[in-house]
């Protein structure tokens, strides 16, 4: 395999791992608010099919999508870039195989 096409790969996998950690983050949000998917729909503009587009993590999100989630929450949405710690190869596994960001979405310190 070569540079190129591991990096590809590297990069779906770590987009993929972001997509599920947002909408974790936002279903997260809309429970400990008390509202529902259709609550949200209305308050974003957007039909209840997209809500449920957006929470599946299949959808390719935007950071628009994102935003408007957020506005309509009375939320902010935080991205932030930080290298990884020492020894993380990829953005799927560290070097002893364990992922570097936790269940919750947050980064494991190695």
């Amino acid at each position: 395999m070569s540079f190129f096409a591991r990096s590809e790969s590297n990069a779906e996998v770590a987009g993929a791992q972001l997509a599920r950690q947002a909408t974790a983050s936002l279903a997260g949000l809309l429970a400990g608010l008390g509202r529902s998917r259709s609550d949200l729909a209305k308050a974003m503009g957007v039909s209840p099919g997209r809500v449920s587009q957006i929470l599946s993590g299949d959808a390719n999100l935007t950071v628009r999508t994102l935003a408007a989630a957020a506005e309509a929450l009375g939320a902010d949405v935080e991205i932030r870039f930080c290298p990884r710690p020492q020894g993380v190869q990829s953005a799927t596994a560290g070097s002893d195989g364990a992922s570097p960001v936790r269940e919750n979405g947050l980064p494991s310190r190695l």
